[in-house]
């Protein structure tokens, strides 16, 4: 328990993890209700990416080759997931179901299959609700205008299971301790309200963990799959003692399994730890560690703390500060905030990789042409939105217009490594990029994305290939990345924007101007027209009537209703006082 006590953690939140079960697959069950119940698996390349439960009772697994699964499961569907499209937008749906269900507005996405919801303002509200001399009759309030929107519940005990099991009741609990479980308590039976109204309404179910940070509501999520949901409950507290519920959870995780401490992380780790590099699998196409090394076999490591790590994982491009993060991280402290709904995303990108790998000219300028019109069309769905009275019409009938120019567009690519001395190819998972200016011509809505793909691949990804590989031929090449990055709002009022939306502007117009406007007084006949004084101080002809008794009832003035108007000496317009001024300056101005 070196260097713990000066750990802090934050558990006034409570953070609901949502992750849909089978998820590729309940894309397509939903499309066709008849492969429900078929073992279904997902194919992307010649890899089998996901499956869904009843093809995992026969055998089949996430990146199991095609020709394995085949093998194991004759019998199975295989569908081709090549296409993102479909699971694309059944991410965005979910998400905006759940996004619109909370009243904090922060949800964030991970992936197209992992949603965040802060729910701590909805729980603290009901808490706040609660009989505590009668919490099986408990009341969820939905709404905070209409107290009868809502369900019943019992907040006398938490829903679905829990870590450690049976909540530690002989543990006494402190005062804070008491309030922060029944917190939780009520998170839960919210976290089965959302749970059930997805299935019921969209039909997909999930797996759901409820903590009070985003690494935790993630991870203990997991304990209980599928079609389930799972609570972490107290005593949180000392951080570091093995006695709590959180780090008797963490500690028994493979230390690569902690979000956010990544791959490379995590080698370097277990490397320390060892005293060598870690064997892999090859059981699995992308492979994995033999060997586990787990957050207990970390935080038990002579002289192991913030300052070994940090030791440990610096080095170029590692941020200052790394070793006190991972050592935050595996403690289950998060300080990361839910991330709230993003008006445009930061980046765009589509990528393939390639088991064969790329040799040729030829054949990488296929694969260039291939992403580039895959991104550019991503670029025309999520970075557009339909406007009736603006914009080139779009293929849905609707006409449409950009909400922000990406600036940049970036390739990068990953070279396989040459065999060493035995024949063995090293593993390898870095990339190198090069970034020039996104061209123009990407955001025409006139040309095909298919002609503008091909202009992108001439003027711009071509160029940028031969940067990255000087060599002519002979490229051996496992994934190719292409991106739109760095992001510019236009035609929006955020700070972010590059300026304003002229069409929007000149829409506007009727109501900017309405008090500019020349009306008649209703129920009159052949009345006189009224004028505002600033309209007649701007264009003062207005003003000319033959009616010389016009008072100033119509004007905005403290004038009496019978005031009688002046009359100009240079061309006769009658109007208040209080214009005259202005409307001199008007003939001044024009001699």
């Amino acid at each position: 328990m070196h260097k713990t006590k000066s750990l802090q953690r934050d558990d006034s939140r409570i953070i609901i993890h949502f992750d849909y079960d089978c998820f590729y697959a309940s894309v397509v069950e939903n499309e066709n209700p008849a492969l429900k119940s078929v073992p279904l698996a997902i194919q992307q390349k010649q890899i089998v990416v996901t499956c869904n439960y009843e093809a995992r009772r026969r055998g089949l697994r996430k990146l199991q080759l095609i020709t394995d699964a085949k093998r194991v499961c004759p019998e199975a569907v295989i569908v081709l997931g090549e296409d993102l499209t479909r699971f694309r937008d059944a991410s965005k749906e979910l998400y905006n179901f759940l996004q619109q269900r909370i009243w904090s507005g922060r949800a964030e996405r991970l992936g197209f299959d992992e949603v965040w919801l802060d729910c701590t303002d909805m729980v603290d509200y009901n808490l706040d609700l609660l009989n505590h001399n009668d919490l099986s009759h408990s009341f969820f309030c939905l709404s905070r205008d209409d107290p009868i929107i809502g369900f019943e519940y019992s907040a006398s005990d938490v829903f679905g299971p829990t870590y450690p099991p049976n909540m530690l009741k002989s543990v006494q609990l402190t005062e804070e301790e008491n309030r922060l479980e029944q917190r939780l308590i009520v998170g839960s039976h919210l976290a089965r309200h959302l749970r059930h109204e997805l299935e019921s309404q969209k039909g997909y179910t999930s797996t759901v963990g409820i903590a009070t940070n985003k690494i935790l509501s993630k991870l203990v999520g997991n304990v209980n799959k599928p079609k389930s949901q799972t609570t972490i409950m107290p005593p949180y507290e000392p951080v570091g003692d093995t006695r709590t519920s959180i780090n008797g959870f963490l500690d028994h995780h493979d230390v690569g399994k902690i979000p956010g401490v990544g791959f490379k992380i995590s080698q370097k780790i277990r490397a320390h730890i060892l005293g060598r590099q870690a064997e892999f699998s090859d059981g699995l196409v992308y492979g994995g560690t033999k060997e586990s090394v787990t957050v207990l076999d970390v935080r038990s490591h002579p002289a192991m703390g913030p300052e070994l790590l940090e030791e440990i994982l610096s080095g170029p491009g590692a941020p200052k500060g790394i070793g006190g993060k991972v050592w935050e991280l595996i403690h289950g402290i998060d300080d990361g905030e839910v991330g709230r709904t993003k008006r445009i995303p930061s980046q765009i990108s589509q990528e393939d990789s390639y088991m064969k790998y790329l040799r040729t000219f030829e054949q990488v300028r296929e694969q260039l042409h291939l992403l580039g019109e895959r991104l550019i069309r991503r670029m025309q769905m999520d970075l557009m939105e339909a406007d009736e009275e603006a914009g080139d019409m779009g293929e849905s009938g609707h006409q449409r217009h950009w909400l922000a120019h990406p600036r940049t567009l970036r390739l990068s690519t990953r070279p396989r490594p040459a065999p060493g001395p035995d024949g063995v190819r090293a593993r390898t998972f870095h990339r190198i990029s090069r970034s020039a200016p996104m061209p123009n011509f990407v955001f025409s809505l006139t040309e095909a994305p298919s002609a503008l793909a091909e202009r992108l691949v001439d003027e711009a990804l071509v160029p940028m290939f031969r940067a990255l590989h000087h060599e002519k031929a002979g490229w051996n090449l496992s994934l190719v990345n292409v991106a739109a990055t760095n992001m510019a709002e236009t035609a929006a009022d955020s700070k972010e924007s590059e300026g304003r939306d002229i069409g929007k502007m000149f829409r506007r117009q009727d109501e900017v101007l309405k008090d500019f406007k020349v009306t008649d007084e209703p129920g009159a006949t052949d009345s006189p027209q009224t004028y505002s004084p600033d309209m007649l101080a701007v264009q003062p002809h207005l003003a000319d009537t033959d009616d010389n008794s016009m008072t100033a009832a119509g004007w905005d003035s403290d004038a009496s209703e019978t005031e009688v108007l002046e009359h100009c000496d240079v061309c006769q317009s009658a109007m208040p006082s209080f214009a005259m001024p202005a409307h001199k300056r008007y003939h001044e101005l024009n001699d």
